[in-house]
């Protein structure tokens, strides 16, 4: 009889090890596809971001509309878009507890763009866009690490480091943006352009809270409300124009519905389930994307240099990836 309770206790202690070691490799398999899945949501807003510079700059090239306009008219789309989608799960219950907080986060996504506008038109696009892309990444980790969110491993600093010289490499490779401009200018345009960082910066830390406590769809629609109307008050200092041709109210329309609503959506479900850090890194991929594109679509050639920076940051990427497997 002993010997039969001890053999029973046995198995059965056998099968609940069996039983948890099973649910514990499952959570651990979900885990990995959804970290995949975040990186891979992240990398897709990056790269429609990327598309979406080169149509801003034929908009404000060709057709002569100021940036601030071209925001103002995205914003709108987008946040129409994602209010007919998710208008139904935007209850005023949950968002009282929290609407202080997405305030100030669509302020903040209006404001970074709003900068980076500023810091361009002070000097040129090659030094705005790399303060306000290359810095968020070094701001998010250095928060991380003293938040103990984050471990300043080597693995950690290699892929950040990868990932912003490779970066500057695409950017600054990137001619025909310099400016001739005075050192008044030159430090403005550097404050805007630091300004935009950080409030990037701290935009990628709080959009993934605001997803998971409101859902992706219903925080971006959210967002993107208050962001088109901070962008709204440029009605009171220059008229906020709708095109009346054609090809111009096709690119507004893209801007809005993918670089708006389908690109934000995925920053913020990638937002949810990843770090600020890898959030940040992974958005690097817009200007090698509008890099690209430029080089197939007007046959500009790309640099030595900006292939070496392209390689780097895809492998910044791949290495992220792989971290972010083989974490618990």
């Amino acid at each position: 009889m002993t010997v039969k309770i001890s053999l029973e206790r046995f198995y059965g202690t056998s099968n609940t090890f069996n039983s948890s070691h099973t649910s514990h490799l499952m959570h651990t398999s979900a885990h990995h596809r959804s970290s995949k899945l975040a990186l891979l949501a992240a990398c897709g807003a990056g790269m429609l971001w990327g598309t979406g510079a080169l149509v801003v700059n034929v908009l404000v090239v060709e057709h002569g509309f100021r940036p601030e306009n071209i925001s103002f008219w995205r914003f709108v789309i987008g946040a129409v878009i994602l209010t007919i989608v998710f208008g139904r799960r935007m209850v005023w219950q949950r968002l009282k507890a929290l609407w202080l907080t997405v305030l100030l986060s669509g302020i903040a996504m209006a404001g970074y763009v709003l900068l980076w506008f500023f810091g361009i038109e002070k000097i040129g696009a090659s030094i705005p866009t790399l303060i306000a892309l290359c810095l968020p990444p070094v701001i998010v980790t250095i928060v991380a690490i003293v938040r103990g969110h984050e471990k300043a491993n080597a693995s950690l600093l290699w892929v950040l480091f990868g990932a912003i010289v490779g970066a500057v490499l695409i950017i600054t490779s990137h001619g025909g943006s310099a400016k001739n401009v005075d050192t008044y200018n030159t430090l403005l345009g550097i404050a805007f352009s630091i300004g935009s960082a950080f409030l990037y910066a701290g935009f990628s830390m709080i959009s993934g809270r605001l997803s998971i406590a409101l859902g992706a769809g219903v925080s971006t629609a959210y967002l993107s409300i208050v962001a088109a109307l901070v962008m709204g008050l440029f009605a009171f200092t220059q008229p906020l124009i709708w095109p009346s041709a054609i090809p111009p109210q096709v690119w507004f329309l893209y801007l809005g519905v993918v670089t708006a609503a389908l690109a934000l959506l995925a920053f913020s479900w990638g937002a949810a389930r990843l770090k600020p850090t890898a959030l940040t890194i992974a958005t690097l991929l817009e200007p090698l994307t509008a890099v690209v594109l430029s080089a197939i679509l007007l046959e500009e050639r790309l640099s030595a240099l900006q292939w070496l920076g392209g390689g780097l940051l895809l492998l910044s990427i791949w290495l992220l990836g792989k971290k972010n497997m083989h974490q618990p």
